[in-house]
């Protein structure tokens, strides 16, 4: 199919105001003093948090969001549709709201949260703060991907199974799966992806302490006027991961197609 030429211009346009931006971050980062200053304390308290917290928010979205997904393919009643919404909602949702919603639920004094802090447990302002935030706002993106891909595949092979005597745990397991494994790849990435650009959720509900709490995002935001060099050296490496984990999932989702 032929493009007009008029969608040039506004093609031109787009690409620009996208790359650009990031070509002034990769001019401007210090390449030569970027071993130095990736080795400091703080970078490296903020990398190693913001991957391991990470690592561990994205096992939970696919362990939960994997069911998740096909309850909600596989379901006909009505009230798919309001959960549907439900799972939607933290795409759109402001991340400090998200934030502020966790906070009244799981903080001290949340509806949760303050039973659970009488007996000792502490959710807010900790490192599982960091990580029910990553998760809370990481999650649509597996639960919305792989649904349109379980629906996009169909049940006949599930069906057969089914007829050949498999329980429905082991067809899910030897059948379901292996089909959708190149979504579920995709779909994790971007969920991976998402928890590690996560900033005003964690920010509110978690806080900002050194080792703890501060993640990458956090941290090249205070660094932004006090050690710009810093800041940039850090954005460089959030760039480069998010640009890899992009890629992968576009390219594990041109397999799944």
């Amino acid at each position: 199919m032929s493009i007009p030429r008029w969608a040039w211009v506004p093609f031109g346009v787009a690409l620009a105001l996208l790359a650009v931006p990031i070509l002034g971050l990769l001019v401007r980062a210090p390449w030569t003093r970027l071993p130095e200053l990736l080795t400091s304390e703080r970078a490296l308290d903020a990398l190693g948090l913001s991957l391991a917290s990470c690592v561990v928010s994205t096992l939970l979205v696919l362990i939960i969001g994997t069911p998740t997904a096909l309850v909600l393919a596989r379901s006909t009643g009505r009230w798919t549709g309001w959960v549907r919404t439900l799972v939607t909602v933290p795409m759109v949702l402001p991340p400090v709201v998200a934030g502020l919603a966790l906070l009244t639920t799981l903080g001290r004094r949340g509806l949760l949260g303050q039973p659970l802090s009488v007996v000792g447990i502490e959710i807010g302002f900790t490192t599982v703060a960091v990580v029910v935030a990553q998760t809370f706002v990481a999650l649509p993106f597996l639960v919305v991907s792989l649904e349109g891909a379980i629906r996009t595949a169909g049940g006949d092979y599930e069906r057969a199974a089914a007829h050949l005597g498999a329980s429905p745990t082991r067809t899910f397991l030897t059948v379901t799966m292996p089909v959708l494994a190149p979504a579920v790849a995709s779909g994790t990435a971007l969920a991976f992806a998402r928890a590690l650009g996560e900033f005003g959720a964690t920010l509110t509900f978690a806080g900002s302490l050194q080792g703890v709490t501060r993640t990458l995002p956090l941290e090249i935001y205070l660094l932004r006027e006090t050690d710009t060099d810093l800041a940039l050296a850090l954005a460089v490496v959030l760039l480069a991961v998010a640009a890899v984990i992009v890629g992968l999932s576009q390219r594990l989702r041109g397999a799944h197609g």
